[in-house]
Parts: C-alpha cells; sequence; structure tokens
C-alpha cells in the first residue's frame, strides 16, 4: 500500500515482514542493553540460565523471567536505570496510590520516540494541524498530560493544557478556544456531560468532534452514551507508564480494537500460570519495549487482561491490534467464588436508559457470605414518587446484573449527585471485606 496522508509516518503501513525482522532486531538490541548495564538483569538472566544470544527467535522470549510492579518497587528509584543519571533528562512516577511509585527515566531519544508515538496515535484518529486540542489530564507525575501534550503539538493542533478540575471552567474554555478534540477518562467526560447540562450548555452543542480516552477500563456501552451525548467519535487509548505513558496502542477510525505498535514493544498474552497462550485467547498483557534507553524492562507484567486481535484491519495498517481492556488482575473482585470486573457492571448499567452514569460497587461480608452492593445513580425522571417504579427498575437491573455475572448482586438506587466523582481515575469499588 502507498504511503499518504491518511498515515502520520510509514513505519505503521511496514510490510509484515519487515515488521517482524525490524522488532526482532530491536528486541536482541534491549535484551543487550539490559544485561549489559542493568546489574538486576544481569543477576536475574544468569539465574535463569538465559544469555542475550539465546534469544534468536520471538518464541524464545518465554525463558526470560517476568518483571513485575513489584521489580520496580523493589529498586526505587533509579535501580533499573541503563544509563547513568546525567543522561536522565526526565522522570514520570506511576499514579499508584500506595507505597513507593513505579520510577520511569527518560533519555532524549526516549522522549522522541514517545511523542512520535502518540502523535501517531492521534493523528491515527483524525486530528490535524486545524483541531483544538484541551488535554484535561494531571500535567505533574502522570504521563497523561506531558505525553499527550508534546504529541498532539508535534501535529500542529492548537494545544489547551487545562489540567485536571474546575469543570465549568474547562467548559468554558472549551466554549471560548473552539476546543474540538479532549483527552481524559471516560469518567471525568461523564462528568463534563453533566455539568454543561447544569449550566444549560447542551454537551453536543459544545463542539467536540474527538474524544480520546483513556487511564481505566470502560465498555462499548459507555462509549455510546460519550458519543450520543457530545456528539463526537470516542477512541480508546492506552499506554502506562512503565512504557513510556500514553501511546502504546490506540484505536483508529475503524473503533475496533486498539493497534499497538509493533516497532517499539514486543506483545505477548500469558495465561494465569504464565503461559502464553494462543492467538485471539484472553489473558495478561506482557510487554517488552524495545526502543527505551533508560528503562528497559524485559517481559513486562501490567496486569491487563485483553486478547491479540489478529485479523487485518481495513485502515491498511499492519500491527496487529488488541481489544480494548477488560478490566485489571488487580481490580479483578472474587465474589462467593466468582471473578467480577467493574468494567463488567459498567457494561450492564450504560446500556439501561433510566441508569445514570455514575455507579459504585460495595463488597462486604455477611458472615461466611460476600455480597455485592451496586449504587446506580438514575435520571431525575426516574423519581416520580412511585415506589412501584423504582422496585421495578431495581429488580430490572438486578436480572440484567445477574445474566452479565451469573451473581445475585443487591442494588440500591440513588439520586443523581449522590456519589463521588473523580477527575482522574474512577474509583468504583469499596471493599469493606478487609476492614471486616
Amino acid at each position: 500500500m502507498p504511503y499518504s496522508d491518511n498515515y502520520w509516518c510509514k513505519e505503521e503501513i511496514l510490510p509484515e515482514k519487515e515488521l517482524e525482522e525490524l522488532q526482532m532486531k530491536r528486541l536482541r538490541w534491549v535484551i543487550r542493553h539490559a544485561y549489559e548495564n542493568v546489574p538486576f538483569y544481569r543477576r536475574r538472566l544468569k539465574e535463569a540460565g538465559v544469555h542475550p544470544d539465546d534469544i534468536k527467535r520471538g518464541e524464545d522470549v518465554a525463558k526470560i523471567p517476568f518483571t513485575t510492579k513489584e521489580d520496580l518497587r523493589d529498586n526505587y528509584p533509579f535501580g533499573l536505570f541503563a544509563v547513568p543519571k546525567e543522561k536522565i533528562v526526565r522522570i514520570h512516577t506511576s499514579s499508584g496510590t500506595s507505597g513507593k511509585p513505579k520510577v520511569v527515566g527518560y533519555t532524549r531519544a526516549d522522549l522522541e520516540n514517545w511523542v512520535d508515538m502518540v502523535a501517531r496515535c492521534l493523528y491515527m484518529v483524525g486530528i490535524r494541524e486545524k483541531d483544538v486540542f484541551q488535554n484535561m489530564v494531571s500535567y505533574t507525575f502522570f504521563t497523561g498530560g506531558l505525553g499527550l501534550h508534546y504529541g498532539a503539538e508535534k501535529i500542529g493542533a492548537m494545544v489547551v493544557p487545562a489540567g485536571t478540575g474546575n469543570t465549568e471552567r474547562q467548559i468554558r474554555y472549551m466554549l471560548d478556544f473552539g476546543t474540538t478534540a479532549i483527552h481524559c477518562t471516560p469518567s471525568y467526560a461523564m462528568h463534563i456531560k453533566e455539568v454543561a447540562e447544569s449550566m444549560g450548555i447542551r454537551p453536543d452543542e459544545i463542539g467536540i468532534k474527538t474524544g480520546c480516552f483513556g487511564a481505566e477500563p470502560w465498555s462499548e456501552n459507555t462509549r455510546k452514551r460519550l458519543e450520543n451525548a457530545f456528539n463526537l467519535k470516542a477512541f480508546d487509548s492506552y499506554g502506562l507508564s512503565e512504557m513510556n505513558g500514553p501511546g502504546v496502542a490506540f484505536e483508529c477510525q475503524e473503533q475496533d480494537g486498539l493497534h499497538i505498535w509493533m516497532d517499539h514493544y514486543f506483545v505477548e498474552i500469558v495465561d494465569e500460570e504464565g503461559e502464553v497462550v494462543g492467538d485471539g485467547e484472553k489473558g495478561e498483557l506482557i510487554l517488552t519495549p524495545l526502543t527505551k534507553e533508560a528503562l528497559p524492562l524485559l517481559r513486562y507484567r501490567t496486569g491487563d487482561l485483553t486478547k491479540l486481535m489478529t485479523e487485518k484491519c481495513a485502515c491498511g495498517r499492519t500491527h496487529p491490534r488488541i481489544h480494548r481492556i477488560f478490566g485489571r488482575t488487580d481490580d479483578m473482585i472474587v465474589v462467593r467464588g466468582i471473578n467480577v470486573f467493574p468494567s463488567q457492571i459498567e457494561h450492564v448499567l450504560m446500556r439501561i436508559p433510566e441508569a445514570g452514569d455514575h455507579f459504585q460497587v460495595v463488597i462486604t461480608r455477611n458472615g461466611p457470605l460476600d455480597e455485592i452492593t451496586v449504587k446506580v445513580e438514575v435520571v431525575d425522571d426516574v423519581f416520580t414518587g412511585e415506589l412501584s417504579d423504582l422496585e421495578r427498575l431495581k429488580r430490572k437491573i438486578q436480572n440484567e446484573l445477574r445474566k452479565e455475572l451469573n451473581l445475585r448482586t443487591n442494588v440500591e438506587l440513588v439520586e443523581k449527585g449522590t456519589l463521588e466523582r473523580f477527575r482522574g481515575k474512577a474509583r468504583r469499588v469499596v471493599d469493606l471485606r478487609k476492614e471486616l
């Protein structure tokens, strides 16, 4: 396929054989780079009886032990860096709320590669020089702020570095500056919709055409709600601090899976035992960044559950896609022996018109049994004063949740505005079993 203005760079449509050769060349480089420059990896590989020369094919990567988030925290702050401190031009940290953060360092080349990947993603969803891009995430240690900012700026879009909070002011910026594209979490976009309506502003009249949403799992039904509310096209974004930040994978205009950039990442999907699964099977995403100088991570366990989509995409890009994230291994709730993800509950609620945009899951223990209660905000029209209407809606939600989860849940209907709102990642689950 000839290179054209539909693509940000020719690497997006490299023939598969060339892409595979480039990936393997970079894979061998990064393994040797880690082995020679990071004492942790040299020790870890020697203990496993593996030498960089042993990795000749993609399948050989399975010989290398996994790297975990605990390894990053145990080597806090700079123990896994592969270059001297004077070569580091920026650091970011994870957005984790407990314990030591995961520290990520960048050389100048790392930043250039990262910005190019983010620009590739944003161009893919249609952002161009004419756009006004409002970035509504934190600009401090969180990678989503500067990562998306510089990617949009490289394309030539006018960037509004709005940061988080003060939602009414965010909406005024959108109207005054002519914002056409936004980046935030999907839960914050829902909050923007709610606040705009309280200001007497119809969300679909703001003028946003493109929405980039990430940092938390979200469902197809949430996409429909956002697109209908704002009259925009909503795209799923995937990234994590340990892999640079945003820009690891992104949806294209087809909105059917996220292209993951194989020229910068070696991708595996593994089961609960850590064994590589077959094509199309669901499991945990394992990533090895191929071009990172400062922080090479070998077989990093992301904790994110997805699957590889091997069919060719109609957009013409040769990089494979991953399915939207089903959930995280550490977000999974085990209730009466059944695995439950908040995204499953969200998927059910967002297709019920009477359910509002916000919910919370509360887990308690009643004697030996776990109890799951889903608190659901409902739209204003539901509170008619008729208890029978509320009871009917409650039963409807319970039945739909039972079909999805194969589990009985309690449902509590609450008025709009009752539940906590989040500027960043939504915290949907309150597990009170730990307090008993």
